[in-house]
């Protein structure tokens, strides 16, 4: 347990252990209006603040009060934010020097868009060429079949043929929705990125950094 002195009998003391005391005397009111000092810090006056002082008397530095562990919860969750918002921007700035090097003018991401959607429409054309001959090999299916008085009677081989005809064809129809969705999802981040970029442009651009003539 720490010690404390009243202020009459630390000014007795002062001079014959001062040097005793290299690492500071802690002084403070308690919330009993009393003034106490130690030779480290005071549990009494953990809620409030506190003064080292040097051997001379002078003020070394002042210790704040204590938080309640409500409060430090608080002030970590706050430091965790003003971390997090600190990242986020230098990741923000990162980003945004990545995509002006990347797309040091419009022209570059026009491109870049178009190659995009290209990628796109030759898997489109890929799969609607697939369903073409699909289709045609169902076309030789059906007149294999017309051997046949009904499809009760057709063999397990020619079922089995249709059934896996239409269901080749139905996951190329299903792909093809997929890559028109993917158009739109593609057009729309680059749109997105556009709008930013030409702001970005704007802002480096030698026009931009000159002062307006008035």
């Amino acid at each position: 347990m720490p010690r404390v002195w009243s202020l009459p009998v630390l000014a007795l003391l002062t001079g014959a252990v001062g040097s005793a005391w290299g690492q500071g005397i802690y002084t403070c009111v308690d919330a009993q209006g009393r003034r106490l000092t130690s030779d480290r810090p005071i549990a009494a006056c953990l809620d409030r603040e506190q003064k080292e002082m040097n051997p001379s008397g002078t003020v070394r530095r002042t210790v704040p009060p204590s938080m309640t562990a409500v409060e430090r919860a608080a002030q970590e969750e706050k430091d965790r934010k003003v971390a997090e918002d600190r990242q986020r921007a230098a990741e923000e700035k990162r980003m945004t020097r990545a995509l002006l090097t990347r797309y040091p003018r419009q022209s570059v991401h026009d491109m870049e868009r178009g190659k995009a959607l290209q990628a796109i429409d030759d898997s489109i054309h890929s799969a609607q060429r697939r369903i073409q001959a699909l289709q045609e090999e169902r076309r030789k299916l059906v007149a294999e079949s017309e051997w046949y008085k009904a499809p009760e009677l057709w063999p397990a081989k020619l079922k089995r043929q249709f059934e896996e005809s239409y269901a080749q064809e139905g996951a190329q129809q299903r792909f093809i929705a997929n890559q028109q969705e993917e158009k739109k999802r593609i057009n729309t981040r680059f749109d997105d990125e556009l709008a930013r970029l030409k702001g970005l442009w704007a802002q480096a651009s030698p026009a931009a950094a000159m002062p307006a003539v008035r």
